[in-house]
């Protein structure tokens, strides 16, 4: 096996990543795998160069916040990227069908192969799953905010208590230069399907299509929305006919009142901004 230099956040699934790292540590020859722990996202970013720029596999250990964090570099480097799901959504791993206990990732790292996947770009800052805007950054803020609520619940707690304060709010989205203005509680630029632990939300959207699918989640009735939740975690909201996906190379969104902007489960950026796909730009270890 390649070496490899697991970028753990020891804060990760209420300290569930440390505990992967473990028995990753146990399962592997010790001169294959380094371990190292991160203070903040900045620290995780160099880990990730520096173990680059030594020709070594990157192994993000924790959520989606973590992977997306170290993508960045590794895409920069063209370096390699594995991933032992850690924590709360894991969607990106979810979407690639990686697998969550130690010893699979342990074999996936000894005997796994190299998938090239799509990674979205803003400004030169890139994302893995999808950017998103609206009810849903604003659950996403208080999901990170912790509440007091047990681990599988943080999200649909988050989701529900988002929808009941938040207002639909206007959007413009240029799509390959192609404008759409519409109202609603959300939008969603995809490259993954999934976010929100689970939640399956552009079910059309792949990885390795080169394509973004932008999806608006519609002006309609709080309750109608807070029903329709399971819908969303099986995908099957997309036939009710308000519901559209789009699809295209670049996205630029701007919106009618400051909402955040979040990607891969943590802040990301500003509205207005523009968003691109960068095909195949990501190499990432998979199960052979």
């Amino acid at each position: 096996m390649e070496p490899v230099t697991a970028v753990v956040n020891p804060a990760a699934g209420r300290g569930a990543a440390l505990a992967v790292a473990r028995r990753l540590a146990d399962a592997l020859p010790a001169s294959a795998l380094e371990v190292e722990r991160t203070r903040h996202p900045a620290h995780a970013r160099e880990i990730a160069e520096r173990a680059c720029a030594r020709g070594r596999t990157v192994l993000a250990v924790g959520g989606d916040g973590l992977t997306g964090c170290v993508a960045g570099p590794v895409v920069a480097a063209g370096g390699v990227l594995a991933m032992a799901p850690a924590g709360r959504g894991n969607d990106f791993a979810r979407q690639l069908g990686l697998p969550t206990d130690p010893a699979a990732v342990a074999d996936v790292l000894r005997t796994g192969r190299i998938r090239r996947v799509d990674v979205l770009d803003s400004g030169g800052r890139v994302a893995l799953g999808s950017v998103y805007a609206g009810v849903d950054s604003i659950a996403n803020a208080i999901a990170n905010a912790r509440p007091r609520v047990p681990g599988a619940l943080v999200y649909p707690y988050s989701a529900v208590r988002a929808l009941l304060s938040f207002r639909p709010a206007g959007f413009r989205i240029g799509i390959d230069g192609e404008e759409w203005a519409t109202r609603g509680y959300s939008v969603v630029i995809a490259n993954s399907g999934y976010y929100g632990a689970g939640m399956h939300i552009v079910p059309t959207a792949e990885v390795d299509d080169g394509l973004l699918d932008v999806l608006v989640i519609p002006d309609s009735s709080r309750w109608t929305l807070i029903a329709a939740m399971r819908e969303v975690y099986a995908g099957t909201h997309l036939r009710r006919p308000d519901v559209e996906v789009r699809r295209g190379r670049e996205v630029e969104l701007s919106i009618d009142r400051p909402v955040p902007v979040h990607a891969d489960g943590e802040p990301y950026a500003d509205a207005p901004l523009r968003v691109s796909v960068r095909p195949a730009a990501l190499q990432v270890l998979v199960p052979r």
